[in-house]
């Protein structure tokens, strides 16, 4: 089992989401490129699949959870964007391994993965109990297939 976190969003209504304070992670609007066909994340030594995001010109080491609804960031990560953590309001409810936690909605102005940027990509900062940043659904969804093979994982478009 994944020791590293499988966050689910507890409570996640579509009005709640709608209302809550977006926080622009990046100053600059970067457009949106398209995706390549085929992106392979090898397997690391410790059987996940790693990767590092940039965020503006920012990067970010996330753990790929498939399991993850939301992009989810550290506050230690999130501080390194520029955020501080301790003005958010921790207005969601999460489930992560380590228990439950309360986490903040942020949005990202624009998240790039292997030269895969999408814009706009809607994101969490857990306030406690992550230890690692999360690539979730709200970034993968986006993509058109994502799976694991002998090789390591396949993200397309």
């Amino acid at each position: 089992m994944l020791r590293h976190a499988i966050i689910a969003v507890i409570g996640f209504s579509a009005a709640a989401f709608a209302t809550a304070t977006v926080i622009r992670l990046d100053r600059a609007r970067v457009p949106e490129a398209p995706v390549p066909a085929v992106m392979q994340i090898p397997r690391a030594q410790d059987g996940h699949y790693w990767v590092t995001g940039d965020v503006g010109d920012r990067h970010i080491r996330f753990l790929v959870d498939t399991g993850a609804t939301t992009v989810s960031l550290t506050p230690d990560d999130a501080r390194r964007l520029g955020v501080d953590p301790d003005r958010l309001a921790y207005r969601y409810e999460v489930s992560t391994a380590d228990g439950h936690a309360r986490a903040a909605k942020v949005r990202l102005t624009s998240l790039s993965v292997g030269g895969a940027t999408l814009k706009d990509v809607d994101a969490l900062v857990i306030e406690k109990g992550l230890p690692t940043s999360l690539l979730g659904m709200t970034y993968l969804g986006r993509l058109s297939k994502f799976e694991a093979g002998p090789e390591g994982l396949v993200l397309s478009r």
